[in-house]
């Protein structure tokens, strides 16, 4: 630009004066502003699907803990079998403390009962975290579903900008819903 009125346009330029002229161009406006809003939801999504994939794997963790201890305590319980075994053999053994060896035999037996029972209890918390590890893996893989379905909708909201077709607009915005309804049952641990 010159001072003497000559003026120079470039490209740039006449396309800001033709928005302040003509206005702009509300379609690509709304689509943005769309894509903004699923970008955000879909951020959402994204940390839902992995907190609940960190609570499947806490949770699996839980289980192997609890499914090794019960193991601990089924070992346990076969060294008492075994003790228990030999007491009563030496109860047959000529010249042996019979009285000695039937007390052992009965203190044997009432200690593998409370173990049998300690390991049962671990098996069930075991079985128990397993399943809260299933449930929190489902839920993971729903939000998985649902931020893939809004990443699609935001390709398919870039492809409608370039396109400027109606019709792909609101299929973006039909697979945006099809993300929030698969949300939802993430949400509902459907």
């Amino acid at each position: 630009m010159s001072g003497h009125g000559f003026h120079v346009h470039g490209p740039h330029d006449h396309e800001i004066e033709h928005v302040a002229q003509h206005g702009s161009d509300d379609f690509a406006s709304r689509i943005a502003v769309m894509t903004a809003i699923m970008a955000t939801v879909g951020a959402l999504f994204g940390y839902e699907g992995g907190a609940t994939q960190n609570d499947a794997a806490m949770f699996k963790n839980n289980a192997a803990i609890k499914k090794t201890e019960a193991s601990n305590q089924w070992n346990f319980y076969q060294s008492k079998s075994n003790k228990q075994n030999l007491a009563e053999l030496a109860l047959v053994i000529p010249g042996t403390d019979t009285e000695k060896y039937k007390a052992d035999v009965a203190r044997y037996k009432a200690e593998k009962e409370e173990i049998k029972k300690k390991a049962e209890e671990l098996e069930a918390e075991s079985h128990h975290w397993e399943d809260a590890s299933e449930n929190a893996l489902h839920q993971h893989h729903r939000w998985a579903q649902a931020m893939t379905a809004v990443q699609i909708a935001i390709s398919l909201a870039a492809i409608t900008l370039l396109t400027k077709k109606k019709w792909l607009q609101f299929t973006s915005y039909g697979v945006a819903g099809i993300g929030v309804v698969l949300a939802s049952l993430a949400w509902l641990h459907i």
